[in-house]
């Protein structure tokens, strides 16, 4: 499987949109919170597609290649 590139920029960039960690880049959520959603639901969408994603992310020790997109490809 090929990765989406547009969409790996994309989650690289995406902030949380509301709550407690408003405006924090998803990468920065700590690992408690997103098992939170997982236990509860993801919400609906693209903000739940890449709660689930950055949560896969995290358990597998990658959180340095999202910070590595962010650093070499910033947000324009």
């Amino acid at each position: 499987m090929q990765p989406n590139k547009q969409k790996l920029l994309e989650l690289a960039h995406y902030r949380m949109p509301f709550g407690k960690f408003k405006d924090s880049y998803l990468v920065d959520l700590p690992l408690p919170y997103l098992v939170w959603f997982r236990q509860k639901g993801f919400p609906k969408g693209k903000l739940g597609e890449y709660l689930n994603t950055m949560l896969d992310i995290k358990d597998n020790g990658l959180e340095p290649l999202i910070r590595k997109i962010q650093k070499e490809f910033p947000k324009e």
